[in-house]
C-alpha cells in the first residue's frame, strides 16, 4: 500500500474539508460520507462507516459507509457489544492490530475484520451518540501517521455529529408535530380520511421532480401538513357545511387563509416556503385566485406545486357533496385548467409523475 500523506498536510486537507463540509451538510450521512472515504484512502482501511445511536432500538446503525464491509444497510452494534463498551470507557481512538488478541472486538474476525480504529463521537453533553469504525481485512500495526489523522479528525466529528444530530432531532420532533397537527385539522374538517398524508406525499413527489432541493422538500412537505391550519378558527357551522356556501359563508371560508398564515407565523422554526403554502394555495395562474390575486411566478412554487395537489386529491375522493372522480377525470380536469388555474409546468410534471403525459 502508499505510504499516507505527510500528515501536515492531511491535517490541513481534511480539517478544512470536514470544516466545510460540516457547516454545508443538510444532514448527518452527507457530513461523514467524505470523512470515511478519506479514512481508506488515507489509511490501510478497507472499509469504514459511521454508525448512530437510535434510542428505541439501543442499537448503534451504520448511517453511513465507504470501502469494503460486511455490515447491511440495517446493520447494527448493540449497546451490550464489549467494543460498545470499551468506547463509552474510552478517553480517544481505540486501535486494534489484531481483533484475534482483543477481548473488547471478540467476533470482529469471524466477519472478515483483524484490524479495526474505534472512534467514539459524542455529544457536547458526554454521551456517546455515535462510533466511527475503520478496519482492515488482515492485522495491521496502525502507523503513527494513520493514528494522528484519525485522531484530528474525530474531535472535529463530535462537533459536526452533535450539531447535526441534535439537529435532526429537532427536525423529527417538528415533522411529528405537524403532522400530528394537520390530522387534527383533517378530523374536523370533513376531508376524506387519509387526504392529509395523501396530498403531502403527492406534493413531494410532484417537487422531485421539478428538481427541489431537500430542506426545499422538507418545507412543501410542512407546508402541506399545515395547509389549512386557518380553518381551526372557522364555526362547524361554516366548515361542516354540506353543500354550496351562501356569499357570507364563502368570505368567511376565504378569510382562513390569512388567519392560517397568523396562526403559522407564531410557529418559528417554519421556513418561509412553507408559509408561502399556507398564504397561496388558493391563488391561481391567471390571477383569479384569492387573498391578493397574485398570478404567474409571482405565486411562490410550493404554493403552485400544492394547488395541484389538493385539487387533485379533492377531485379523487368522496365528499359529503360530491363522489369521487376516476384518476383520468381528475387528470383531465386539471390540465384543462393548465394555464388558468394552475401553472402549466406544474400541471405537466403531475402528468409525468401520475405516468400520463400532456397532449
Amino acid at each position: 500500500m502508499t505510504e499516507p500523506p505527510p500528515p501536515q498536510v492531511s491535517y490541513a486537507e481534511l480539517t478544512l474539508r470536514l470544516t466545510r463540509l460540516g457547516l454545508s451538510a443538510p444532514d448527518l450521512g452527507s457530513a461523514m460520507q467524505p470523512v470515511l472515504d478519506a479514512l481508506i484512502t488515507h489509511t490501510a482501511a478497507a472499509g469504514a462507516g459511521y454508525f448512530q445511536w437510535w434510542e428505541s432500538e439501543q442499537t448503534f446503525r451504520i448511517r453511513a459507509s465507504s470501502g469494503h464491509h460486511p455490515w447491511h444497510d440495517t446493520s447494527g452494534l448493540p449497546a451490550a457489544l464489549p467494543l460498545i463498551q470499551a468506547l463509552r470507557a474510552a478517553d480517544g481512538v481505540n486501535f486494534y492490530t489484531d481483533t484475534l488478541t482483543h477481548p473488547a472486538v471478540t467476533g470482529f474476525a469471524a466477519l472478515g475484520i483483524h484490524a479495526l480504529i474505534a472512534a467514539p463521537i459524542h455529544d457536547r453533553h458526554g454521551h456517546l451518540i455515535g462510533a466511527l469504525l475503520a478496519h482492515a481485512h488482515t492485522p495491521h500495526a496502525w502507523t503513527d501517521i494513520e493514528c494522528a489523522l484519525t485522531g484530528s479528525v474525530t474531535g472535529l466529528l463530535s462537533l459536526l455529529a452533535a450539531r447535526l444530530d441534535a439537529e435532526e432531532r429537532e427536525r423529527e420532533a417538528h415533522e411529528s408535530a405537524l403532522r400530528t397537527l394537520g390530522l387534527f385539522l383533517e378530523a374536523r374538517d370533513a376531508e376524506t380520511h387519509g387526504h392529509t398524508d395523501r396530498v403531502t406525499q403527492l406534493a413531494v413527489r410532484l417537487g422531485r421532480a421539478l428538481q427541489l432541493d431537500e430542506s426545499s422538500l422538507c418545507a412543501l412537505r410542512w407546508g402541506a401538513y399545515l395547509h389549512d391550519i386557518g380553518k381551526i378558527t372557522l364555526p362547524d357551522e361554516v366548515l361542516r357545511w354540506p353543500g354550496p356556501f351562501s356569499p357570507a359563508q364563502r368570505e368567511r371560508m376565504r378569510v382562513h387563509v390569512e388567519e392560517g398564515v397568523s396562526l403559522a407565523q407564531q410557529l418559528t422554526f417554519l421556513p418561509k416556503p412553507a408559509l408561502d403554502v399556507i398564504a397561496a394555495h388558493h391563488e391561481r395562474w391567471d390571477g383569479s385566485g384569492y387573498p391578493l390575486g397574485q398570478r404567474g411566478q409571482n405565486i411562490p412554487l410550493p404554493a403552485r406545486i400544492f394547488a395541484v395537489c389538493d385539487v387533485f386529491d379533492a377531485l379523487t375522493s368522496n365528499r359529503p357533496y360530491k363522489h369521487a372522480w376516476t384518476p383520468d377525470e381528475a387528470l383531465a380536469f386539471v390540465q384543462a385548467a393548465s394555464g388558468t388555474h394552475f401553472d402549466p409546468q406544474v400541471v405537466q410534471a403531475l402528468m409525468k409523475v401520475l405516468g400520463h403525459h400532456a397532449a
